[in-house]
């Protein structure tokens, strides 16, 4: 896939980042057993503090003028970054959009990151270990941790790497 774009979602991109995140919550409700509200919306505070909070920052993935997916950046201002949430459609898997997407987002804010997922998800584990590899070689490391407030749940995996602030395929 070629023609990808990444790039900072404003308010006027909330309504399409909004439908994209229930696909997102409905995809991760395998893996957490979480299911919507009576109304079929899904729990959505972290959506709301990407668009509102300043140390927060939301992208929006598109290809060939079409939604793709999106990415939250928390901790922009933190030592290290991490990758909030990272959602990419199902249509759009597999072709190289959600590698490109993680590339371009990662050299706009150099320096220490750190991904989340569930080992559970074994796409969201080859995907993940792959980004690591294609940024940073083999300098990063893999290790679990408790969901905070979930001890029903297993331990999320977090991946760690350093980007530099050019990176290349």
């Amino acid at each position: 896939m070629t023609d990808v774009s990444t790039r900072l979602a404003g308010n006027a991109d909330r309504p399409v980042v909004e439908r994209l995140w229930l696909m997102f919550r409905h995809d991760l409700s395998e893996f957490d057993g979480l299911l919507p509200h009576a109304d079929g919306t899904f729990r959505d505070e972290r959506l709301h503090t990407a668009f509102c909070e300043p140390d927060w920052a939301p992208y929006l993935l598109t290809s060939g003028g079409s939604p793709a997916g999106f990415a939250f950046v928390r901790s922009l201002t933190a030592p290290t970054r991490v990758l909030n949430s990272f959602f990419v459609v199902r249509g759009a898997r597999r072709t190289g959009l959600g590698l490109r997407a993680v590339q371009e987002i990662v050299a706009r804010h150099p320096g220490s990151w750190e991904i989340a997922f569930q080992d559970a998800n074994t796409a969201a584990v080859r995907f993940w270990r792959r980004v690591a590899t294609q940024i940073a070689g083999d300098a990063w490391t893999e290790e679990r941790r408790g969901v905070p407030s979930r001890p029903d749940l297993a331990p999320d995996v977090w991946i760690s790497f350093r980007a530099p602030a050019e990176i290349h395929d």
